[in-house]
This record gives structure tokens, C-alpha cells and sequence, in this order.
């Protein structure tokens, strides 16, 4: 598949003239596809510079919008598979930017806190998500881009049932 990806990314010959045919450039699919797989590479190589990951990113937020949360309450919020959560709070309590305590009224679980430490590291990564958004988005003009998370926002919404 990422051969497929490399080969359709060129939709100009030499003589810039496009070579896809332009019902496939019609295709809000085709296109959303293409998009998704440029952009989860520049965001995935962009966030590895700074040693993160997007699912390190989710937790960070969903802890700083939410507050704190048990382990099934974040994947829940993030989107991140309950087998995939414990991996990634081990590498967050690792580098000391969340912080694990013993539920009071359940102390088989465990209450998830973002630490001060987490609170600036987020605060990085926000900032470095900006600059990675704004070269995704740079043929966009402002009032574009707010367009665009617009209706990208309605129709994720749409089909998800969430509102």
C-alpha cells in the first residue's frame, strides 16, 4: 500500500499536466485518503523529533481538558484501545509526566494525573503541532483552515453519531 501512496503521490508528469484522472480528483474519499496519509506522516515524524507520540499527545490532553481519569475513563476519551493504554501510560510515568495513584474508593485501579512536568510538555507539543498544522495547511488561508476543521468536525460528527 505505501508503494500505491508513493507511486499516486506525483499527479504531475514533466510537462504539468495531471496524470490522475480527474474523476479520481473529484473523489472526497480519494482525496481525504491521500490527505490523511500525508499528514499522519508529518505529524508522526515531527512529533518523533521531540520524542512523543499522537496517542502520548491524547492522553496529555484529554488529562489537562478532563482532568484526572482511571485508565478505562482515558481510553475511553482518547480513542485508545484499553491493551494499548497501560503501554502508553508506562511511557508517560516513565518520563514522569503523569503521575499513577491508587484509586481511594477502588483500589484495584488506578487514578491518572497529568504532573507539572506533563502540563509544559504539552504545552511543547501544542506549539509544535501548530507548526506542523500550519505547513499541512499551508495553501489555506485562516478563515480556510477554520473553514475546513468546520466541516471536517460535522461530517466526523455525522458519522460517529457524536454532537
Amino acid at each position: 500500500m505505501g508503494a500505491m501512496i508513493r507511486a499516486e503521490a506525483a499527479d504531475l508528469p514533466d510537462d504539468g499536466a495531471p496524470k490522475t484522472p480527474d474523476r479520481l480528483r473529484r473523489r472526497a474519499s480519494r482525496l481525504l485518503s491521500q490527505l490523511t496519509a500525508r499528514s499522519d506522516r508529518l505529524i508522526n515524524e515531527g512529533l518523533a523529533q521531540a520524542d512523543a507520540r499522537k496517542w502520548h499527545y491524547a492522553v496529555l490532553a484529554s488529562l489537562q481538558e478532563y482532568g484526572p481519569g482511571s485508565q478505562a475513563e482515558l481510553s475511553s476519551r482518547s480513542g485508545i484501545y484499553r491493551s494499548d493504554m497501560v503501554g502508553v501510560l508506562n511511557e508517560l510515568t516513565e518520563r514522569h509526566l503523569v503521575e499513577r495513584t491508587p484509586d481511594p474508593t477502588d483500589r484495584r485501579r488506578n487514578i491518572i494525573t497529568l504532573s507539572p512536568r506533563g502540563r509544559r510538555h504539552l504545552r511543547h507539543l501544542d506549539n509544535l503541532l501548530d507548526t506542523l498544522h500550519d505547513d499541512l495547511l499551508a495553501p489555506l488561508t485562516p478563515a480556510e483552515r477554520t473553514q475546513l476543521v468546520q466541516l471536517l468536525t460535522r461530517l466526523l460528527d455525522h458519522h460517529t453519531g457524536a454532537a
